[in-house]
């Protein structure tokens, strides 16, 4: 055989659930119908999200002679045509692997994130930095086609693996006509019209893609976006959250804080992002109105590859204090249960222990929804009376400080990440924010942004604990 003939190596990198051996099963499909040779291989990795496997194939033209190559069961570093990564950070690890370089690597990779375990559990913002991600793919990828595929997908009702497989076709790494992988997914049987729609808006994005090369720059990261995008984003997220009023007290709210502002927005942007989060609180009512919208049941359809007309059985884990219920409660009955403490050691053992809730059956559906039916009431309820009183008390700080010093005012909205959650997250997060508001009066800007850092590096709150120790010798730790 000709040394100079090799095969096409093609190394598919997707998260479990994400249709990663259809789209290999495809591209397998496709070669065989046009008479070419073809292997496939998978290693399934540990879980990470729920599982990343590398899926590794080798394509090879069927010669006269007769003679067969003898195919690789893995990529190798600095040999791979393309490379498919349906996941930015797995599209990073590719890199990493070297199987993305600048002589010969096609690189199509999805924009969208899927959060690991780690990221999320972190106490402030634990997501990897995307920006160098993309800067690495631009400059090691021959060519980069990068697309959100998994808002392709929604778009089209298919799964990842079909816009995934458009952009594939559309790159032109494969000699391969439209019409053969188009006979690919009619001959799978499985969500054709679906998948036929997926297919064709990644191989749009793909050309798209190919059309504006040599590649645009990134998107300007979250700090550069205008101020009023971000506000209408909080009237969204609020009106979703309560109704239009709600989102009515939010603009004006932020109205006051105008006379302060400088040319950068700083401030207003800041207070745009995070007083959004504070009044969009989560609370039950919030918790059961997010189960119950059928929108989440497609999306655990969709997410377990549920068959049309295949029923599917949504169990929800719940596990609300005294303290929760109480914040559901009429302000005036909350605060008496939440004060009697005879009450409180009576009642509290009953909802010692979570509950499990199928919202697959009509009692447990109606259960949460009667519970998100409270939301009409939730003005009145104790724990609005609390957070509203908190945030109203924030923002005159912000405001009184924002008039002598604006860079201190921009890091006194920051502090407000460390209030996330409910139940004994919340509480945590809530002592830490009361702590770092105490310290204003005796700490600048940069202080006070070192030590909200810190309270974000712990749950436990030891890293705080150990800077401010010094200055207040035997306070308590913050735990």
């Amino acid at each position: 055989m000709s040394s100079s003939l090799v095969p096409i190596r093609i190394s598919l990198h997707a998260i479990g659930g994400q249709g990663g051996g259809v789209l290999s099963e495809w591209i397998v499909a496709v070669a065989r119908h046009s008479g070419w040779l073809a292997q496939a291989t998978s290693v399934p990795g540990v879980a990470q999200r729920t599982g990343t496997t590398i899926y590794y194939i080798e394509l090879f033209p069927r010669l006269e002679t007769g003679r067969e190559p003898v195919f690789a069961l893995m990529p190798t570093a600095g040999e791979v045509d393309l490379v498919v990564a349906a996941e930015l950070m797995e599209a990073g690890r590719a890199i990493n692997r070297g199987l993305v370089t600048s002589d010969h690597t096609t690189l199509v990779m999805c924009t969208n994130r899927i959060y690991s375990v780690g990221e999320k559990s972190q106490m402030g913002d634990g997501r990897f930095q995307e920006a160098p991600v993309l800067a690495a793919a631009k400059s090691s990828a021959r060519r980069l086609i990068a697309a959100d595929m998994e808002a392709a997908a929604e778009r089209t009702g298919s799964m990842i693996s079909a816009p995934l497989f458009g952009a594939v076709a559309g790159c032109g790494v494969l000699p391969f006509a439209r019409a053969g992988y188009e006979t690919a997914i009619r001959a799978a049987g499985v969500a054709e019209t679906a998948n036929l729609a997926g297919f064709a808006a990644g191989f749009a994005a793909a050309q798209d893609a190919l059309a504006a090369l040599p590649g645009r720059e990134p998107a300007p990261p979250s700090s550069l976006i205008d101020v009023q995008k971000l506000v209408e984003e909080g009237v969204r997220r609020l009106t979703d959250y309560q109704d239009r009023q709600y989102a009515d007290l939010y603009r004006e709210r932020l109205a006051r804080f105008t006379p302060h502002e400088r040319a950068d927005a700083l401030l207003s942007r800041e207070l745009a992002r995070y007083l959004a989060l504070w009044m969009s609180y989560e609370d039950t009512v919030r918790v059961a109105d997010l189960k119950t919208r059928a929108a989440r049941f497609r999306r655990v359809e969709g997410e377990v590859g549920a068959e049309p007309g295949q029923l599917v059985n949504t169990v929800e884990y719940l596990h609300p204090r005294l303290e929760e219920i109480c914040d559901v409660l009429p302000a005036a009955l909350g605060n008496w249960l939440i004060g009697s403490l005879r009450l409180h050691r009576w009642l509290a053992p009953l909802f010692a222990h979570g509950r499990h809730v199928s919202t697959s059956r009509l009692s447990g559906f109606l259960l949460l929804y009667g519970l998100a039916g409270l939301r009409r009431w939730r003005r009145g309820s104790y724990r609005y009376a609390r957070e509203n009183a908190k945030i109203e008390t924030w923002l005159d700080r912000v405001a009184e400080t924002a008039a002598r010093e604006y860079d201190l005012a921009v890091e006194i909205v920051r502090c407000q990440r460390l209030i996330k959650g409910y139940g004994d997250t919340y509480e945590r997060g809530w002592r830490n924010f009361s702590t770092l508001m105490a310290q204003l009066g005796q700490v600048d800007a940069p202080t006070l942004s070192r030590y909200r850092l810190a309270a974000l590096a712990d749950d436990e709150g030891r890293a705080l604990n150990s800077i401010l120790q010094p200055s207040t010798p035997g306070s308590r730790a913050l735990t």
